[in-house]
């Protein structure tokens, strides 16, 4: 599930705790902070330094797949200071790699406390609704999603788009669910004409045309890392799992 945004992979949009410490030292003044990082600036040096040790800890481990470590590492980073969207937000992505569904929402939703509305943290919950099959919930989500991406990510806006298309599907939206499809076309820069005509095609059970859609899109975008968000979407959906493997 590569969807997920994970501590590094978004840290700027998240805004960190180290992020403010550099912000201050740097002469940004404390009143144009998040409440949480004018919290963190205020810890004593030792705690901010710890914290910040175990952060960089978990992230490294959390890369390395070393997810039980990395809960340990959270642990004692959250142990220096418990109000960083950093470490709640990567602690539900560590529920995620166990499919401790519930625990990675609880701790999404705390990272979405402490920061408001961010848009990675909103897509991380929303992402939990696709992956446990709560189609309206996801919906909705999505949708509210949609309104507050920034313009500079086309990327999280196209997949966005696509699950929110599949979820129109699966609550009988279907008319709304074909304007979605054929909002882009092959010109786009992204993956979204195919894989949404494969979609299309799948829900008509024609399997042959379904998977020569996915065959286009792999010959086009080579690159795995593009792909694979859009072939976890499907996985997760369900429509490719006789044709990639099993789909957990």
């Amino acid at each position: 599930m590569r969807q997920f945004f994970i501590l590094g992979l978004a840290a700027s949009a998240l805004g960190s705790a180290l992020q403010a410490q550099e912000a201050t030292n740097s002469g940004i003044k404390l009143s144009e902070l998040l409440p949480y990082q004018k919290a963190f600036t205020n810890l004593p040096a030792e705690k901010r330094e710890n914290f910040i040790k175990h952060q960089r800890e978990s992230s490294r481990l959390f890369s390395e797949k070393r997810i039980i470590e990395t809960l340990e590492a959270l642990k004692l980073a959250q142990k220096e200071f418990d109000r960083s969207p950093e470490t709640w937000n990567l602690r539900g992505s560590c529920y995620v790699e166990m499919r401790a569904f519930e625990k990675a929402l609880a701790c999404y939703a705390k990272a979405a406390e402490i920061t408001g509305n961010n848009p990675s943290i909103q897509f991380n919950i929303a992402e939990i609704y696709f992956v446990t099959h709560e189609w309206q919930k996801a919906h909705d989500a999505l949708e509210a999603l949609l309104d507050k991406l920034p313009e500079n990510r086309p990327d999280l806006a196209r997949i966005s788009e696509f699950k929110l298309m599949l979820c129109k599907l699966k609550i009988g939206e279907e008319q709304a669910a074909r304007e979605l499809a054929d909002k882009y076309d092959f010109l786009d820069d992204s993956p979204y004409h195919y894989f949404a005509k494969a979609a299309l095609a799948f829900e008509r059970d024609d399997v042959t045309e379904a998977q020569e859609w996915i065959a286009r899109a792999v010959r086009i975008f080579r690159d795995p890392a593009i792909l694979a968000p859009w072939r976890d979407t499907m996985v997760e959906y369900g429509h490719i799992k006789s044709f990639y493997g099993n789909n957990q």
